[in-house]
């Protein structure tokens, strides 16, 4: 991912795309924090994940400037949201979330909300990269309160 991400920097400075560039420099240099917290170079799922991570803060700062009546910031954190999630794997729709939790379930013999703590740890393994936990829990909770 570290690489993609040197060799589209290179591209965005050429075509002087500032925004673009920008992101792409935020995105490189958490990658390197955190190699360098570790000591180790990241794998392409552990980079995937700080990229959810910063894709989720950007989000989050989204809904405060739009509460916050700042249409022009949220804008652009809406811009800088959609180069993060370009490089992020593809989500899974609702549905398609949907139809893991319930074929997770059915593999776990969950039955009632006690037994949610079942069915999360085979869940996260198969949704992960690809889908939101925090949805995917509210899904489990509510198949299960049935």
């Amino acid at each position: 991912m570290l690489s993609n991400l040197m060799a589209d920097m290179k591209v965005a400075m050429k075509k002087k795309e500032k925004e673009r560039l920008q992101v792409i420099r935020n995105m490189i240099s958490l990658i390197k924090a955190k190699q360098i917290d570790l000591g180790k170079t990241l794998s392409d799922e552990e980079a995937v994940k700080l990229i959810q991570s910063m894709a989720k803060k950007i989000k989050d700062s989204i809904e405060q400037y739009k509460n916050g009546g700042r249409e022009d910031l949220a804008k652009s954190e809406l811009n800088e949201l959609n180069i993060v999630n370009s490089y992020l794997p593809k989500q899974l729709s609702d549905d398609e979330l949907r139809e893991i939790v319930k074929e997770t379930i059915s593999e776990s013999k969950a039955i009632t909300m006690a037994d949610m703590n079942k069915v999360m740890p085979l869940l996260m393994p198969k949704i992960a990269g690809k889908g939101d936990g925090k949805i995917a829990s509210n899904i489990v909770k509510e198949i299960l309160q049935r």
